[in-house]
């Protein structure tokens, strides 16, 4: 699983920073995630081997612009690039008529279909490749994260029951192995039901504007990276120059070493934090106040910054961009 940073600026851009929006790659193929997409996310994209006919679902965490405002301007893209697959949007209910109101109005007429999935009443979301559960999180407008477990990792059929419900060698047990859905004997079966992991699932939390970390507790069970912003430094918000709604790079920290969590990716960082040390407040000052705190591999996001999250839980950096 590879994350693929595309903005990681908060509220406005800056010169190296767009807003936010972030791609969750597949091991395999070109399928992705979407996780907010704010202004010009669809020109970041440009910059990277991805394509809008490999998006999977696209997910909104909430309705303030530097989130979403990108959105009606990529699914328009997709369409002249002549997308015809059906798109998931996971998002608070208000995006949808939203977007159908900027389609509307501008005359985009897709050639696929958009299907929304309002945050507030998700239970979870599922394809084959992926479960996804939200959190409710704390901030200004309601708020959430979400969070990302491999469906099927490295799966081996389970021979042992196929044999015991008779179903035959050959084509079923292909089907069922790769996925999908087979009918016997007047029976679906599903592929899940015959499918075993060899390994524990890879998950991964990652969460919108928030407070308060705490409320991710439950979320962050069993999670081996969680991807939270860090908007400003401790002493900044207590000197009362920070908006509401955040959290500081300490808050986080204190949390995810407090639930063992083995990795740590803070974005979503205030424009007053600059790239070079010595010209006022800088991005390393909130890394200083990080590591003060958590122990464990620490990234700061930058824009196009990927990462991997191997097999074996490790988190690497797989591009030239700095960490």
């Amino acid at each position: 699983m590879d994350l693929l940073f595309l903005g990681t600026s908060s509220g406005t851009p800056t010169k190296a920073r767009n807003v936010s929006g972030l791609a969750l790659l597949e091991d395999s193929g070109k399928g992705w995630y979407l996780i907010d997409c704010g202004e010009a996310t669809q020109h970041q994209l440009l910059r990277t081997p991805l394509t809008l006919h490999g998006l999977r679902a696209i997910f909104i965490t909430h309705v303030h612009g530097d989130h979403c405002y990108g959105l009606p301007g990529l699914l328009a893209s997709a369409g002249m690039a002549r997308r015809q697959e059906p798109l998931d949007i996971i998002a608070p209910a208000a995006i949808e008529g939203w977007v159908r109101a900027t389609l509307e109005m501008s005359q985009s007429h897709l050639p696929y279909e958009l299907v929304f999935h309002a945050t507030e009443s998700l239970g979870h979301w599922r394809n084959r490749q992926m479960n996804v559960e939200a959190t409710e999180l704390s901030h200004r407008v309601p708020s959430w994260g979400y969070s990302f477990t491999e469906a099927r990792p490295d799966p081996r059929l389970n021979t042992e029951k196929l044999d015991r419900e008779g179903i035959p060698r050959g084509p079923l047990w292909g089907e069922l192995m790769r996925g999908n859905d087979v009918a016997f004997d007047g029976r679906n079966l599903r592929s899940e039901d015959y499918l075993l992991a060899t390994r524990l699932p890879r998950r991964i939390v990652i969460a919108g504007d928030n407070d308060q970390p705490e409320l991710l507790r439950d979320a962050c069970k069993d999670a081996q990276l969680l991807v939270h912003e860090a908007t400003y430094t401790q002493p900044i918000a207590e000197a009362g120059k920070a908006d509401f709604g955040h959290s500081t790079a300490a808050q986080v920290a204190i949390f995810a070493a407090d639930v063992g969590l083995p990795n740590l990716v803070l974005t979503h960082f205030s424009a007053r934090y600059q790239s070079v040390s010595g010209r006022g407040l800088s991005i390393e000052d909130i890394r200083t106040e990080a590591t003060a705190h958590f122990r464990g591999p620490l990234f700061l996001a930058a824009d196009f910054l990927q990462l991997t999250l191997n097999k074996q839980t490790e988190l690497k950096q797989t591009d030239a961009s700095q960490p």
